[in-house]
């Protein structure tokens, strides 16, 4: 044996000998595995949870490629179908329904439809309330008319109200009656035509009366019944006991103090 050999084969036989050595489990055991299973499986349930709450509302909401429920996405703008709820102002250029098909504007208080120009201000404005509807500026339209059975009302409660038009304005009421009020001064003008009223019976009341009469007074003249419709100069009317010739000259003094 030579040295080398012997001083190899003494170390070996002098490193201690480990009997039954004690092995160290790795991983998780215990309560924290099951807890990190709990999680797991509530993760998934979540996600099918989630996948499932989406279907349903894509389902629910009619999402497509083009919009979702009745809102549509086209090339020319935004199609609306059906009824649909705004809480918020809308600002659009247009407004159509569908052909033969009424569109209609449904509010639990007023509507109101501004019009402004490109500096932003407020040119002209449409209210719909109990009332009717009130408009701020002028309007132009063709036709003006009440639903059936309902009756048709101008006013204007603090300013005049003006209706005009080029080739004339018509106002008939087929059913009822027709009636213009005014606190101070009804004008009909005609700048080249006539104004013709064409009635089985016109009547102008509150007229100024008169006083004429052929004799001096008589306790047996009859009561008069028959009138001569007058009118001044400035157009004011009034109306004169009728006799054999005309009076109104005679009751001329109505014109002075008009």
């Amino acid at each position: 044996m030579t040295r080398e050999q012997y001083i190899l084969a003494t170390q070996q036989n002098s490193l201690p000998r480990i009997e039954n050595p004690q092995l160290y489990p790795v991983g998780i055991y215990g309560w924290r595995k099951r807890c990190l299973y709990f999680f797991v499986l509530l993760l998934l349930v979540t996600m099918i949870v989630n996948l499932a709450m989406t279907i349903w509302i894509l389902k629910v909401m009619n999402f497509t490629v083009d919009g979702m429920g009745n809102l549509r996405v086209t090339k020319k703008g935004i199609r609306l179908e059906g009824i649909s709820e705004f809480l918020l102002p809308l600002y659009v250029k247009e407004i159509h329904s569908r052909k033969d098909s009424p569109l209609v504007l449904q509010s639990d208080r007023n509507v109101t439809v501004n019009a402004r120009n490109h500096m932003g201000q407020l040119t002209g404005q449409l209210t719909v309330g109990t009332e009717g509807a009130v408009f701020g500026h002028s309007v132009e339209t063709p036709h003006i008319r009440a639903e059936p059975s309902q009756d048709l009302k101008l006013e204007s409660p603090t300013r005049s109200l003006i209706m005009e038009a080029p080739k004339g304005v018509q106002v008939s009421a087929a059913a009822g009656d027709l009636k213009a009020t005014c606190r101070k001064e009804l004008h009909l003008q005609s700048t080249e035509g006539e104004i013709f009223l064409n009635a089985d019976i016109i009547r102008l009341g509150n007229l100024p009366m008169g006083s004429f009469s052929s004799s001096p007074s008589s306790s047996s003249t009859p009561r008069q019944t028959i009138y001569e419709l007058c009118v001044c100069p400035n157009g004011k009317l009034y109306l004169s006991p009728a006799g054999a010739g005309s009076t109104c000259q005679s009751t001329s003094s109505i014109c002075l103090w008009s």
